[in-house]
């Protein structure tokens, strides 16, 4: 035992120190944070320490963070952002047989058998791009020269099982880790107090058509998947945040200690074991979101303006409007990636009734997040992607409907580096067919990789003999280039 002179403060030991210094945590989140700023010099023991130390991009990155937005179902192209005038004169008519459809299968109709149905929105140019977009977007259309609008994106699976798989983690089968996890797994985490990763769907809770996978890990490490924020109004959005009223401080305080202490003696044994750190460092992470979670919920301190130009007070914008301005919040706060999901566009039945509805929800939301982005600074260094697992038929299923299409379909970047107001590759004249600029969901991967300064090749992990990869054996990103040049 240490001692001192009488005119000192009594002498503490070192394990003293650590315990009061990181409430109970021990040395472990003492060290992550007096080490944070020299993390990228380290050795690699330092990374099992706490796994998700920020890492510098690969090169120089446009983007830090990534807000991906995703429009479950399948939203149609050729009703928001892809304007057909020959399909809108040609209304109503069979497909004619000049047309060829050789190689195009869909999940509930014979194309050639259907007629041709035109877009029930008038499109308008915006800004000084002259942009067009559907009116159901007139709110996000305000943005226009912030926007660039992909019209030639392509994938293989009419189905909403394996498309989902695909735009959510690059592969058609399940099991894979999601975008986000594999973005946390490159970059690592820029704040101490929130997960990484975070996730929120205007659909109520995880049986409502959001798959787990849609933000899982896959065979990554746990620590890379995405936490889920349930909205609904009876139920805490972040499940066990609050300890049991049984459970005071020091109660809570000593326990954690004592946890920490046997996970250190565990771990001493056991140098190899990585699972041990990240649950470690779970521990840390748990507890700081008792102090930081609440705060970053609480919406009660925002202005009346910025409640409502999201919409916050009023229906049908409420509940996508709290996501936008959560969503804001956390990259504010550090969070590398937020995934909100709008369901569902779906438009089997009646097409035009439902777009109409679900645009109705985020048009104002998404238009509000990125003039806030934008107004705050934020907008350059945050990739917004907008996208559906696949577009819509140009030909009609029943009477208003539309059938699933992933053979040429739009989806919307803005921000991260992105120079707006222009449009990217085309479908052909009826909307069938990607036939100019040609983009692969692979490629789209590769170029949010590529804006966040990660070489979507060189980002692997071995696993049952193989270096895995989001983008798998494809993707290029030449379109990263084109996306942030004049």
């Amino acid at each position: 035992m240490n001692t001192s002179c009488n005119r000192c403060e009594p002498a503490h030991s070192r394990r003293d120190f650590l315990f009061k210094s990181s409430f109970g945590f021990g040395a472990l989140a003492l060290t992550y944070l007096l080490d944070r700023d020299s993390a990228f010099s380290a050795e690699p023991s330092r990374f099992e320490i706490n796994p998700l130390i920020p890492k510098a991009p690969q090169f120089a990155a446009k983007a830090k963070r990534v807000i991906y937005v995703f429009l479950q179902g399948g939203p149609s192209h050729i009703d928001l952002f892809d304007p057909k005038p020959e399909l809108n004169r040609l209304h109503g008519q069979p497909v004619p047989p000049s047309f060829q459809l050789d190689g195009l299968n869909f999940s509930n109709l014979k194309a050639a058998e259907s007629k041709l149905m035109g877009s029930r929105f008038e499109f308008r140019k915006y800004g000084k791009s002259g942009l067009e977009v559907s009116e159901l977007f007139q709110n996000i259309a305000q943005h226009a020269d912030d926007l660039a609008v992909i019209r030639s994106c392509y994938h293989e699976s009419f189905v909403h099982g394996p498309s989902l798989n695909l735009l959510y983690s690059g592969s058609l089968l399940v099991g894979h880790p999601s975008v986000g996890a594999w973005v946390v797994y490159g970059l690592g985490s820029e704040t101490q107090n929130l997960p990484a990763f975070m996730v929120m769907t205007d659909g109520g809770g995880l049986g409502s058509r959001l798959p787990k996978r849609s933000f899982g890990s896959g065979y990554l490490p746990a620590i890379y998947q995405g936490t889920f924020l349930d909205l609904r109004p009876e139920e805490s959005p972040i499940l066990n945040l609050v300890p049991p009223p049984a459970v005071d401080a020091e109660e809570q305080k000593s326990l954690l200690s004592q946890i920490n202490n046997w996970n250190r003696q565990f771990r001493e044994s056991r140098q190899d074991d990585t699972r041990l750190a990240a649950q470690i460092y779970n521990y840390e992470l748990a507890f700081r979101m008792q102090t930081a979670a609440p705060d970053l919920l609480d919406l009660s301190g925002e202005p009346a303006r910025v409640r409502d130009q999201y919409g916050l007070d009023r229906e049908p914008t409420a509940k996508f409007g709290r996501m936008c301005l959560l969503a804001r919040r956390m990259v504010e706060r550090g969070v590398r990636f937020v995934q909100l999901v709008s369901t569902d566009w779906d438009g089997h039945s009646d097409c035009e009734k439902n777009h109409r509805e679900n645009a109705a929800k985020i048009d104002l939301p998404m238009a509000a997040l990125m003039g806030d982005l934008k107004q705050r600074g934020l907008l350059e260094s945050t990739l917004i992607v907008l996208i559906g697992e696949f577009g819509r038929t140009p030909v009609m299923q029943g009477k208003e409907g539309r059938d699933h299409h992933p053979y040429g379909f739009s989806f919307c970047m803005a921000g991260g580096g992105i120079r707006g107001g222009k449009v990217i590759g085309a479908t052909d004249e009826l909307g069938f067919r990607a036939v100019e600029d040609k983009v692969h969901v692979h490629d789209m991967h590769a170029t949010m990789m590529s804006l966040l300064g990660l070489d979507h090749k060189g980002l692997t992990f071995l696993f049952q003999g193989r270096d895995r990869r989001l983008t798998d054996v494809g993707g290029e990103n030449d379109l990263a280039q084109r996306l942030t040049g004049a």
